[in-house]
């Protein structure tokens, strides 16, 4: 009778911790419907976006990512990508009048999104791109799924603007990377203040300063190479994709601050031109005073920069004359 209560216990508490560990596993909505995350023994090695029969991939190569296997992709964009591929959470459930109403009602497609390691397919699931939560998403696992809010706990940004099929948004965020030997001429022309205009010429690896009528005299050599050596490293801040068409051709149809000419030594020409930034757009009173909209002929797409990051460009012509 005793061995017979024994088995009976023993079977009892197998059962318990059995249940205790099946519930612990599952999640309060099904774990087959809201496991977001990825989780990779090593590392992740490849991202695929698709949407409306466009794709974008994000793959490991060495240790360096590429955009659709061509250029080298931005570190902290990807960086902010696999923060979320790996540690994204559900943050709310979502409504079926809601879906209704900011999904189904306006159209929005979603982002399929598949995450790899090497070979292994880790985990698929669709973003729907919305402005009615902070965190500027809704997802599913699948379509006929329940949709979640989804977030990273300890991140209160945007986790939607990350999947996105924009080539421009995954490279690197740089208007010039030059050395001093790449460049063969630079001409600043400030547009509020044209006497402060300047242009800088190579001639047998020496840098001179010039005016509308040449060569001039009296100028600061050391000033003039530190002024060319600002050109190796110049970002921006990111890109102006926020702005509707209409926004984009009024500020294209404005008069810019500055226009930056590069020729470099091997023939290639690079216009950067700089705009005021306002910092509320239904209010052309308020001028942003820490950056400026920014567009160079090679991409036709405008972007925000920095004062902190272009202001060692911006120089007046008195600059190369101080002591």
């Amino acid at each position: 009778m005793n061995k017979i209560l024994i088995r009976i216990c023993v079977l009892f508490i197998v059962i318990v911790l059995f249940l205790l560990i099946l519930l612990r596993s599952r999640s309060p909505f099904g774990r087959d419907n809201s496991s977001f995350a990825s989780e990779p023994k090593e590392e992740i090695t490849r991202i695929e976006f698709s949407e409306n029969g466009k794709k974008l991939t994000l793959e490991k190569k060495g240790e360096a990512w590429l955009v659709n296997g061509k250029s080298e992709a931005r570190k902290s964009g990807i960086l902010f990508i696999l923060r979320i591929l790996k540690e994204i959470k559900i943050k709310s459930p979502v409504s079926q009048d809601l879906y209704n109403t900011e999904i189904s009602g306006k159209n929005i497609s979603p982002v399929k999104v598949k995450v790899y390691e090497k070979h292994r397919l880790l985990k698929t699931f669709f973003v729907y791109k919305t402005i009615s939560n902070n965190y500027g998403n809704i997802m599913k696992i699948k379509e006929k799924s329940k949709p979640f809010i989804v977030y990273v706990p300890g991140y209160d940004g945007d986790i939607g603007s990350g999947f996105t099929l924009n080539e421009l948004f995954w490279q690197p965020y740089t208007v010039f990377n030059l050395l001093p030997s790449e460049i063969a001429s630079v001409h600043l022309e400030n547009l509020s203040d044209t006497a402060s205009s300047f242009s800088i010429c190579n001639k047998n690896h020496h840098f001179f300063l010039c005016g509308p009528s040449g060569k001039l005299a009296g100028w600061d050599s050391a000033l003039v190479i530190r002024y060319i050596s600002y050109f190796v490293y110049v970002p921006f801040e990111s890109w102006a994709f926020k702005l509707e068409e209409s926004e984009k051709k009024s500020i294209e149809a404005q008069k810019p601050l500055y226009m930056l000419t590069i020729i470099t030594s091997g023939g290639k020409k690079v216009v950067l031109t700089l705009w005021l930034m306002h910092s509320d757009k239904d209010s052309y009173d308020k001028i942003d005073s820490d950056r400026l909209l920014g567009k160079t002929n090679e991409k036709d797409e405008l972007f925000i920069m920095r004062y902190f990051d272009i202001d060692p460009l911006i120089k007046k012509r008195s600059y190369f004359y101080q002591q």
